[in-house]
């Protein structure tokens, strides 16, 4: 089971990480380990009627182009927040640092979040949180955005398989609350990688 449900309203968390390369096995595996949970009553975040007529989730075919070595600046000093949610709930985040990596001959950035109250459990001390929109938003995936679930480097770079996107609960769900987005880390390109919408 890759989602740990930590809260009741705390947002999907996802915590298979990125191989050091592409591997579309792991990309394969993960979408295995994504429609399981999702068909399981005990895990699924789907509500009855969904998941009663469920069969699989919808992804964009595994692709390299979306598995991308980022430089990774750590920021420093940098002062909790309550992240917004869909909901009433706030979590409280702090950025961790800034991801900068090229994709179809354009640069772009994005900020890295860690989760205070994550953080402090010891199995999950090296979660980071990378959550973006892009322009496929709205269109081919979720228009809330997406997440992707990375681990704290030990050198100067970050993984990004962005093959491993997947949606937050609320995409599934009206009961959840999830963080949304933030405008910095909207992305002016398509990312046609990952979980695609739920519903048309």
């Amino acid at each position: 089971m890759r989602t740990i449900l930590l809260f009741v309203f705390l947002a999907q968390l996802n915590f298979g990480f990125a191989q050091e390369k592409f591997d579309e096995a792991a990309v394969t595996q993960f979408q295995t380990d994504l429609n399981t949970e999702f068909a399981d009553a005990k895990t699924s975040p789907l509500m009855a009627e969904d998941l009663s007529t469920f069969q699989t989730l919808d992804f964009y075919p595994a692709n390299g182009k979306y598995f991308v070595t980022a430089k990774f600046v750590r920021t420093k000093k940098e002062k909790p927040f309550e992240m917004k949610t869909t909901g009433e709930r706030k979590p409280m985040y702090v950025k961790y640092g800034e991801a900068f990596f090229t994709l179809d001959g354009k640069d772009f950035k994005l900020n890295v979040y860690r989760n205070i109250a994550l953080s402090k459990k010891k199995e999950y001390k090296n979660h980071l949180f990378l959550p973006f929109s892009d322009l496929t938003c709205g269109q081919e995936s979720y228009i809330g955005g997406r997440y992707i679930d990375v681990k704290i480097p030990e050198g100067n770079t970050l993984v990004i398989d962005f093959n491993t996107a997947y949606n937050p609960y609320c995409a599934y769900n009206h009961k959840y609350s999830c963080p949304i987005v933030p405008l910095e880390n909207d992305l002016n390109v398509e990312i046609k990688a990952g979980v695609k919408k739920f519903h048309d």
